[in-house]
Parts: structure tokens; C-alpha cells; sequence
């Protein structure tokens, strides 16, 4: 299934909040209604809120809006993924060049689906047959338009005839992990695990985890940033010598600023002091909730583009 599909001037995007339960699509009329799906998670993963974005610019050309208007309010939806504001920049550069905003926004979602494949076949070199691999948070088909970035690679890896196990940690708060990839790996028939988050090291420890791979909401100077718990994550690989690769596409790179400038996107605390509908916190209880972590360059083996494997920078 696709994450969001363009029919009769509309958006659909599937509402990945009531996954894996209902399958349902949320239709977008207005540019308005795709930043409810951006800020509510209903669409999540950079690459997905690149292209959600583009969609969002295009339903503003069509209702005649003001377009640097609609482009801040859009790019106000989540401060982290750099997809949102590379897709945005690219939808105005596109009709100052006298190309509409429907016809760039189409041609970016066929686009990612072609990255997130040549991606794939670029990781799946470094899984070797019989690997178990470990994937926090969900970088798969349902954080871009399809196919997926770490999971990707997964993906490619069996459609190479490689034969692996799959590890996905929950994911806490939001369980990305447990909801989506989990869900994911099913729906392809690949063996998969479900893990808590704080399991992750003692399994390397154990020697049960050959490779991990993640996505990243932006790739900067020094490191990463990707969901909260990713640096735990790297920590234990790096002390138990599992390699550790980040699987990005070139959209999701901000090479001008240092990885430590990058804005932090802090969430509703109810997040963390409710599992579901059931408190598990006392009352008055005070939260922190950071979305994303920063994973520095050192405990990072490779990051696998479109275009190739590259050290970080």
C-alpha cells in the first residue's frame, strides 16, 4: 500500500494512526488538512512528509492561495525532517520556472519511489545471507511513498534471495516500531521479532544482532538525527562492534549547518504518560518528550544513499 495517493485534484494519505487496525485514507482539500496530517502523525518519515508537503503546495496553487503564505504555515509543521523544507523550496523554484505545482509535486512522488529502490539495492550489499538485523522506529514504505529506506534495504536484501531476520524495537512513545514496521515485515512475509526498546543492547551483548539499520530524519554535519532512541541504539552497537548504518536519500541531507544546530522537535506529553487510552504515570507527573535524537558521525559505519555508500561527514 501506498502512503498517499493524488486522485481528482485531492490528497489521500493513509492514516498511519490507526495502523496496523484500520486501513483508512484521510482526504486532503486544502493545504490546511495535509499540515493536520503532518502535525497529528497521520503521515511520519521524512521522505513521506517531503512528499506530503509538495501535495500540500499544489492543493494551495490550485485553491489560488498565496504560496508564501501556504509555504511557511507548511514548513511550521514539524521543525526536524529537512524533507519538509527541501520539498517546499522545490515546489517555489519549480513555478518560478514556470512549472506548476501538481506537476512537480507528481514527478517527487515517483521520484522517491526510484530513490528508495536504488537505495535498497546500494544496502543490501552489506547484508550477508543469514544476518539478524535490527531497525528502530519505522523507516520502511510507510515513511515515504513506498518501498522505505531501512526497510528498504531489508527488502532488497530478501529480493536478492538472502535469507534474514528481522528485529524491530517498539519505539516508545508513539511505537512506530511495534505499529508499523512490525506490520510491514509481515505484510512481506519476512521473519520478523518485536523487541521492547531497552532489550536492544542486551542482544548485541548476546551476539544475536550482525547489522543495524535505520533511517534519519536529516543527515547534517557530525551525525544524524533520527527518532528518539537511536542513540542508545548506536551506543550499543559501537561497544559491541555491530556495524551501524543510516539509510537516507539526498533530500534528508543539510550539509550547510552543524547536526548540533538542528531543531528538536518537542511532543505533546500525554505521549509518554499514556500507553493507548491507559495512564501509566501518576497525575501531575512532569514529562520531557524530545522526537529525535542526534547520533554523532563515530558510531555511525555508513550511510547508504541513492547514489552509493559514504562515511559520514
Amino acid at each position: 500500500m501506498k502512503t498517499m495517493y493524488w486522485k481528482d485534484n485531492h490528497l489521500f494519505i493513509l492514516d498511519q494512526t490507526k495502523l496496523p487496525h484500520e486501513i483508512v485514507y484521510y482526504q486532503c482539500k486544502n493545504y490546511q488538512d495535509v499540515i493536520h496530517t503532518i502535525k497529528t502523525l497521520m503521515v511520519r518519515g521524512a521522505p513521506a512528509i517531503g512528499v506530503a508537503a509538495a501535495f500540500a503546495m499544489a492543493l494551495a496553487e490550485l485553491a489560488g492561495d498565496d504560496l508564501e503564505k501556504a509555504a511557511q504555515e507548511i514548513k511550521s509543521a514539524r521543525p526536524t525532517a529537512v524533507n519538509l523544507f527541501w520539498a517546499v523550496d522545490r515546489i517555489l523554484e519549480a513555478k518560478s520556472a514556470g512549472i506548476s505545482a501538481r506537476d512537480e509535486a507528481l514527478k517527487m512522488f515517483e521520484e522517491d519511489i526510484q530513490t528508495n529502490r536504488r537505495m535498497g539495492e546500494y544496502g543490501a550489499r552489506v547484508i550477508d545471507d543469514g544476518d539478524t538485523v535490527l531497525t528502530h522506529c519505522n523507516a520502511g514504505a510507510l515513511a515515504c511513498v513506498d518501498y522505505g529506506t531501512a526497510l528498504g534495504v531489508f527488502r532488497a536484501a530478501v529480493e536478492q534471495g538472502k535469507t534474514i531476520q528481522v528485529i524491530c524495537d517498539e519505539t516508545r512513545p508513539v511505537c512506530q516500531g511495534a505499529r508499523l514496521s512490525v506490520f510491514e515485515m509481515q505484510q512481506e512475509g519476512i521473519p520478523v521479532k518485536l523487541i521492547v526498546d531497552s532489550a536492544a543492547g542486551r542482544l548485541m551483548q548476546e551476539g544475536k544482532i550482525d547489522k543495524v539499520v535505520i533511517g534519519a530524519d536529516r543527515v547534517a554535519r557530525g551525525g544524524v538525527a533520527n527518532k528518539i532512541g537511536s542513540l542508545m541504539v548506536a551506543l550499543a552497537a559501537k561497544r559491541f562492534d555491530v556495524p551501524f548504518y543510516v539509510a537516507a536519500p539526498k533530500s534528508t541531507f543539510d550539509s550547510e549547518i552543524s547536526i548540533y544546530d538542528v531543531d528538536i522537535e518537542e511532543r505533546d506529553p500525554e505521549e509518554v504518560l499514556y500507553f493507548g487510552e491507559c495512564r501509566v504515570a501518576p497525575e501531575d507527573t512532569q514529562v520531557e518528550n524530545p522526537a529525535f535524537d542526534i547520533v554523532p558521525s563515530d558510531l555511525i559505519t555508513g550511510i547508504i544513499t541513492e547514489e552509493g555508500i559514504i562515511e559520514p561527514f
